[in-house]
């Protein structure tokens, strides 16, 4: 259901968010980059925005000015599955049965899929991710 797609590393992502929305911003960011991106993503947030925070691969810690999250009533929030307990990774795990399969059975929901390496090039894959030159998922093929 995206309106719009941009790579953020070949475009200034902030101009592009602004023309996209009319200067209005967005209602939600899913960040995983964390750093100087936070800044960012506070100021493309629309009123009564949310910025959730799953990772952080450029740093956890930053510098922000708090006002705009009082004046335009925005929430700032993180989520990790890594420190849950097993009963609540069953239920995420459940719910994700119940409300996401079913759409990937329909072929409405499916995963980007980068591109595929044959499991004796693990290491070519390990370099492509670590380099966040790929859009989608990697995936290492295993002959059965």
């Amino acid at each position: 259901g995206a309106q719009h797609a941009l790579i953020y590393r070949d475009t200034d992502f902030e101009a592009a968010v602004r023309q996209a929305t009319g200067g209005q911003g967005v209602d939600v960011i899913l960040d995983m980059v964390g750093g100087a991106y936070i800044n960012k993503n506070i100021r493309l947030l629309a009123v009564n925005g949310r910025l959730v925070q799953i990772a952080f691969l450029e740093g956890s810690k930053a510098e922000i000015d708090a006002l705009p999250i009082m004046t335009r009533r925005l929430s700032f929030t993180g989520s990790t599955l890594r420190p849950r307990s097993d009963d609540d990774k069953g239920a995420i795990a459940q719910a994700l049965a119940d409300k996401v399969l079913p759409l990937m059975e329909q072929g409405r929901c499916l995963p980007l899929i980068h591109q595929v390496f044959p499991l004796e090039e693990a290491a070519q894959a390990h370099a492509l991710m670590e380099s966040s030159r790929h859009i989608g998922k990697i995936m290492l093929k295993v002959r059965a």
